[in-house]
């Protein structure tokens, strides 16, 4: 078995090149591309170098990517505010850049209206009203609008209209974080 292959060292016009080729490909952060340009970059010098020209010609910006990203999140998969700022932080947005950012794309929005799709895309041919009367698929559909990024308010309101234990379920998330600038995504609010 050979030993693994070392990633070549790029000076700083072969960092460049390999640089737009991989903003090509998808968008990253600031803090992702340093991090992966780092990685093949012969100095930390050469790196600073061609973030700094990345710069330059516009090719990075944490607040559009943010902005974009998040966009993305709400027209193309529905998902709420608090798992697209997650997401965000994965990727390494710095916490004000993703906040602010989520917070214009959403401010907008309608928490229980983005649920109430969410759940008949999620669950699109069963009868909501018995399906969700069942309290292990009910309290399976409240997990998965709180992985989705939905705040327990909206998700139980919406949940009300299908079943009358969803009130049940509001002990079941006690340690919900509100999103700074968010409206209804207080704990308790009806969003």
């Amino acid at each position: 078995m050979r030993p693994p292959r070392k990633a070549k060292k790029f000076n700083s016009d072969e960092l460049w090149q390999y640089a737009l080729r991989i903003l090509h490909g998808r968008a990253y952060s600031e803090a992702e591309l340093k991090r992966k340009l780092g990685l093949r970059s012969e100095s930390p010098a050469t790196t600073t170098e061609v973030m700094k020209k990345l710069s330059e010609y516009s090719l990075l910006d944490d607040k559009r990517f943010a902005e974009i990203y998040a966009q993305s999140r709400l027209e193309g998969q529905g998902l709420g505010a608090t798992r697209v700022i997650r997401d965000l932080r994965a990727r390494r947005v710095p916490a004000h850049v993703a906040n602010g950012a989520v917070g214009q794309v959403y401010a907008e929005t309608n928490e229980r209206e983005l649920v109430q799709r969410y759940l008949e895309r999620k669950f699109r041919g069963k009868d909501l009203r018995e399906y969700l009367s069942e309290e292990k698929h009910l309290a399976s559909a409240f997990r998965r609008l709180r992985t989705a990024g939905f705040s327990s308010g909206a998700s139980i309101n919406v949940l009300r209209q299908f079943a009358d234990k969803a009130s049940e379920l509001e002990d079941m998330d006690q340690d919900e974080e509100p999103i700074p600038g968010m409206p209804g995504t207080d704990p308790g609010t009806e969003g």
